[in-house]
Parts: structure tokens; C-alpha cells; sequence
């Protein structure tokens, strides 16, 4: 009967806090994924240019990077839920300010090149929001459950967050193509307020770390050198930045949906969501069958065949091709993502889970806002055909690289 209990599926989904967590962090995800793709077409509405798709990227990714280990600080310090209360209401505030922006009144008084910019604007503040808001998701959910069920509760917080980034995705661009950029925008902050709602019956979450220990600093530091001590977690981090740096082909999907494959906004969401749709598929079996062992040897080729989809989605010139290619990609993606989250999660001590993540939160998060501006560079450079090509095939180096750099991470088994 123990063994029974140990490989429930459902064993974290049992938790009540578990439930309000995980669902309100779908709707706040929901919301994210359905403001870049709104931002993603509405900049490329205004400037025409590739490359002013990167500089969406660039404008979250600096603040993000730049706040980042400060805030695994705050995050060890502080009472997790009011910190993370207060990253999302700032976050429904920044989607309101995009409604604003988005309305006649503002068309009428700004050219699109202001717009453009009070936009990046915008993005720029966000960066600065999830420096904190994102580390505190993962940091709360080993306060919720316990240690034994945490592997489950890692595949189905994933799981959670995989669904709303296809279910935003996808409902993005079928609403930008029905209700325009206003109203999808609108919604957006409707997702906020309800992801609030929900993350409002968490309890109390109070700092493991007592204030004022240790200078700020050598606090910091510490989570760094923890990171590099351990080297399965800086070798799935290390991973997972470089390919999605380079395979960051999503970033040019509005080009390719628009002036390549020419589907207009409805295929622009099919296409936005196909990758988030495979992971969510593979989440699922995941969380059923769970890997039992070689994770890491799994990982190291789950990552070079998401290079080799990149470079079929690049040649691709048939719309469906280019959605499986898309699919399958996220769905190695996903294995990617239950392997190194799973990692982070059982190797990190309580009272450092806020450094370790916003260290995390640097090599991951900020990979994919690093990975939108250099598709856009590379884009303007090389064209953006021959650009996702180069970034799948330098994913399948990387891959390579790791395989004989990293031997720690190819034999980890967990």
C-alpha cells in the first residue's frame, strides 16, 4: 500500500492549497502568454520589422537579469504569498496600461513609433515584476507540499504551466483575429484578477532565513556558489539557456505566419500554441509514467531532437509541416523541462530555494527573452529563414558540447 500511495499520479493534486496554487498560477501563465503574443503581433503591426520583435525581448530580459539575484534575496527574506500578491497585481496593472495604450484615444495622439516605444516601456517594468513574481511560484510550492510528494507536485505545476501557455497562445491569436488587440487585452486582465483571487486563500508563508543574517552580498553569493557547486543543476541550466538561446524560433512565428506560410492570425495562434500543445501532451504521460531512470541521458537527447524540429520548422514551407515540427518540438521540450525542474527542485535547501531560483530564473526564464532578441539580430543579419536554421543546428552543438563537458549531468539519475 506505500508504494501504492508513493506513485499516485494524483498525490499533490490532493492538497487544497496545491489546487489554488497550481490553478491560479494557470490563469496568471494564461495571461502572460496571451500579452507576448498580443505584444508580438501588435509591434510588428506598428514597425513592420523582424527585429523590433527581438527588441521585445531585449527590453524584459535586461531588468530580469539585472534584479534577479537581489530579488532571490528579497524572496528568502520576505513572506512568500504577499510577495507574490503584489508581483501580480503589478502585473494586472501593466496589462490595463497596455489596454490604454491599445485604444483609439491613444492611436489618435501617438504615431505607432511612440506607441512602439511606450510599449517597450512597458515590457521593461514587467522584467523588473517577474524577477521576483516568477522565482516565488517555485519557492512557495515546496512550502505546500510535503518533500515526499514533491517530484509529483513538480510535474503537475509544470504540467499547469505547459496548458496555459498553449491554451494563451493559442487563445491569443484567435482572439486578436475576433475581438482585436483591445479586447484580447482586456481579457488579459480579467485572467490577472482571477489568478488573484485564487492566490488569495494561500496561507502565510513566512521566510526560512532569519533577517538580517547575513549582508546582502554574501547572501547572494552563497545561492550562487550552491549553483555551481552542484553540478547536475548548472548543467541542466547551462542546457536549457544556450537551447533555447539559439532554438528560439517562436520569436520569429509572426513572421513566419504572416509573409512565409501567409495564415494570417488564426494560423499565427495554431502555430504560437503548437509547441506548448506537445509539451502538455508529454506532461501528461509524464505525470502517469514518470521517468524511473538515465533522466539525464534522456534529457541530452530529448534537447538535440527539439535542434533537429527547429531546422524542419525553418525549411518547412507547408503550414501543417511547420505545426508538427512545432509540436514535437515541444513536446522534447517538455521532457526538458520535467527533468531539470524535478532536479531543482529535490536538490535545493529550503532556506535557499529564493536564490537558487532567481539564479534559475537567469539561466531559464531570461533564455527565452535572450533567445527572441537574438533570433530578431539574427533575422536582420541573415534572413529569417537561414536564422532558425543556425539556431537548430548550434542546439544540436550545444547538445554535443554537453554531452562530453558535463558527465555529472548525462549519468544523473534521480
Amino acid at each position: 500500500m506505500a508504494k501504492a500511495a508513493r506513485t499516485d499520479p494524483f498525490d499533490a493534486v490532493r492538497i487544497p492549497e496545491f489546487r489554488n496554487l497550481v490553478i491560479g498560477r494557470f490563469f496568471f501563465i494564461m495571461g502572460l502568454r496571451m500579452m507576448s503574443t498580443v505584444v508580438g503581433w501588435w509591434i510588428y503591426q506598428l514597425t513592420n520589422a523582424p527585429f523590433a520583435i527581438g527588441l521585445i525581448g531585449l527590453s524584459e530580459v535586461i531588468p530580469a537579469l539585472s534584479m534577479a539575484l537581489y530579488a532571490g534575496h528579497v524572496i528568502d527574506l520576505s513572506e512568500k504569498r504577499r510577495l507574490l500578491l503584489r508581483g501580480v497585481s503589478l502585473y494586472l496593472l501593466a496589462a490595463l496600461t497596455l489596454v490604454a495604450l491599445s485604444s483609439s484615444f491613444t492611436a489618435h495622439h501617438l504615431t505607432n513609433h511612440w506607441i512602439a516605444i511606450c510599449i517597450y516601456v512597458v515590457i521593461f517594468c514587467t522584467g523588473i515584476i517577474r524577477s521576483f513574481a516568477g522565482p516565488v511560484f517555485n519557492v512557495i510550492l515546496a512550502q505546500v507540499v510535503p518533500k515526499d510528494k514533491l517530484q509529483n507536485a513538480t510535474t503537475w505545476n509544470q504540467g499547469a504551466w505547459l496548458s496555459a501557455s498553449v491554451t494563451g497562445h493559442a487563445a491569443g491569436g484567435f482572439m486578436i483575429a475576433g475581438l482585436g488587440n483591445t479586447n484580447t487585452l482586456i481579457s488579459i486582465a480579467m485572467l490577472m484578477t482571477l489568478s488573484l483571487v485564487l492566490l488569495f486563500q494561500l496561507g502565510p508563508k513566512p521566510a526560512l532565513n532569519e533577517r538580517g543574517e547575513k549582508k546582502t552580498w554574501e547572501s547572494v553569493k552563497e545561492g550562487i556558489h550552491f549553483v555551481f557547486r552542484t553540478k547536475e543543476i548548472l548543467g541542466a541550466l547551462s542546457l536549457d539557456l544556450f537551447a533555447v538561446l539559439f532554438g528560439g524560433a517562436v520569436a520569429m512565428v509572426p513572421v513566419y505566419a504572416r509573409d512565409i506560410l501567409k495564415v494570417g492570425p488564426q494560423g499565427f495562434g495554431f502555430l504560437n500554441g503548437a509547441s506548448d500543445m506537445g509539451s502538455i501532451c508529454i506532461v501528461i504521460l509524464l505525470t502517469l509514467f514518470p521517468l524511473r531512470k538515465q533522466q539525464g541521458r534522456k534529457l541530452l537527447f530529448a534537447v538535440a531532437g527539439f535542434g533537429i524540429c527547429i531546422i524542419t520548422f525553418a525549411i518547412s514551407k507547408t503550414f501543417w509541416l511547420s505545426f508538427f515540427a512545432l509540436m514535437i518540438a515541444g513536446m522534447l521540450d517538455g521532457i526538458s523541462v520535467v527533468v531539470r525542474g524535478t532536479i531543482m527542485q529535490l536538490k535545493t535547501p529550503d532556506n535557499m530555494r529564493g536564490r537558487v531560483m532567481s539564479v534559475n530564473s537567469m539561466f531559464i526564464n531570461s533564455s527565452n527573452e535572450l533567445g527572441q532578441f537574438e533570433s530578431g539580430l539574427s533575422a536582420k543579419l541573415m534572413g529569417v529563414v537561414p536564422s532558425v536554421i543556425f539556431g537548430g543546428c548550434m542546439t544540436i552543438g550545444v547538445v554535443i558540447a554537453t554531452w562530453f563537458k558535463a558527465p555529472a549531468l548525462r549519468k544523473m539519475e534521480y
